[in-house]
C-alpha cells in the first residue's frame, strides 16, 4: 500500500515542481556495534526508554508493540492490534506509551509496563512516526508536514513544514526526539535528517548506506527505525525485516 502512495505522491509533488528526495548527505554513521534484529518485525517505530526497547510493528494481522532484550534481540513482551488494524510509530511519555496507525485515524495509550492499553483518541489523516519533546508529541503522517500533540489528549496544538534550503522534504516517517532536534528517517531512502522542530529547517542530513551486507540487504525492507542512546551521541537504527540493530554514532563526512 505504501509503494502505491509514495508513487501518488511523488506525482503530486512532481506537478508543483518539488521532489521528495532526501537533501544531500553531510554526515555519515559510524558503526559502533550490532544485535541480532527479528527478520519478521515490520519495524515501525523504535524507542530506548533506559534501558528498555520498545518496537513497534506494521502490517495488517501482524502489527504490535514489544519490548526487545537490548543484548539478544529477544522479544520478552509484546502486546497485538486487533486484525486489520496496521501500526506505526510509537513514542513513551513517562509511565504510558503512545502508538499510531497507519490508516484507522486511532492512536493507542498504553501502559509502559504492561502494554496493556489505557484509552484511544482519534486523529484526521495518516499516522507514520511519533517522538516525544519532553512537552509536546511530534508526529509525522508521510508529508513534508510534522503536527504537534498534547501528550496526554493527543490534540493538535501545531504544525511546522520541512524544508532543506527552501525546498520540501516529504516522506517523512519514523521520528526520535533529542534536545540537538528532531531526527527522521526518509521513507524509502538510506537518509536520516535532523530537523529544527521550530523553523522546520533541516540542519543534518545522514547517509545510512551500507550498513547491511548485499546478502542481508536481499532479505531486507527499507531502513525505518532510530532510538537515541540516553546519555550518549549514539542511536539504534534498523530497517523493517532487517537481521540487525546498529550502534551508530553520525559522524562528519570527510
Amino acid at each position: 500500500m505504501k509503494v502505491l502512495l509514495a508513487v501518488l505522491a511523488c506525482l503530486a509533488l512532481a506537478a508543483c515542481g518539488t521532489t521528495p528526495s532526501a537533501p544531500p548527505a553531510n554526515e555519515r554513521a559510524q558503526v559502533i556495534s550490532s544485535t541480532p534484529h527479528d527478520t519478521g518485525a515490520f519495524t515501525e517505530g523504535l524507542e530506548l526508554d533506559g534501558t528498555t526497547l520498545y518496537e513497534g510493528t506494521g502490517l495488517e494481522g501482524q502489527s504490535d508493540v514489544r519490548v526487545v532484550d537490548l543484548a539478544t534481540g529477544q522479544v520478552t513482551k509484546k502486546a497485538g492490534l486487533p486484525d486489520p488494524m496496521f501500526g506505526e510509530g510509537i513514542t513513551v511519555v513517562g509511565d504510558k506509551l503512545w502508538q499510531l496507525t497507519y490508516k484507522d485515524g486511532v492512536a493507542i495509550q498504553r501502559d509502559k509496563n504492561t502494554l496493556a492499553e489505557i484509552k484511544r483518541a482519534n486523529y484526521e489523516g495518516e499516522g507514520w512516526g511519533l517522538c516525544h519533546d519532553g512537552s509536546r508529541l511530534v508526529m509525522s503522517n508521510g508529508t513534508d508536514q510534522l503536527t504537534f500533540r498534547d501528550p496526554d489528549t493527543f490534540a493538535q496544538v501545531g504544525t511546522v513544514t520541512v524544508r532543506a534550503k527552501g525546498d520540501p522534504v516529504a516522506m517523512i516517517n519514523e521520528l526520535e526526539c533529542t534536545p540537538d532536534g528532531i531526527y527522521a528517517n526518509v521513507w524509502q531512502t538510506d537518509t536520516i535528517i535532523r530537523i529544527d522542530p521550530e523553523s522546520g529547517n533541516v540542519t543534518a542530513s545522514v547517509d545510512l548506506a551500507n550498513l547491511l551486507t548485499p546478502e542481508e540487504r536481499g532479505g531486507a525492507d527499507v531502513l525505518n527505525g532510530i532510538a537515541a542512546v540516553p546519555g550518549t551521541d549514539e542511536f539504534l537504527v534498523t530497517g523493517k525485516n532487517w537481521p540487525k540493530v546498529f550502534r551508530v554514532k553520525f559522524v562528519t563526512t570527510q
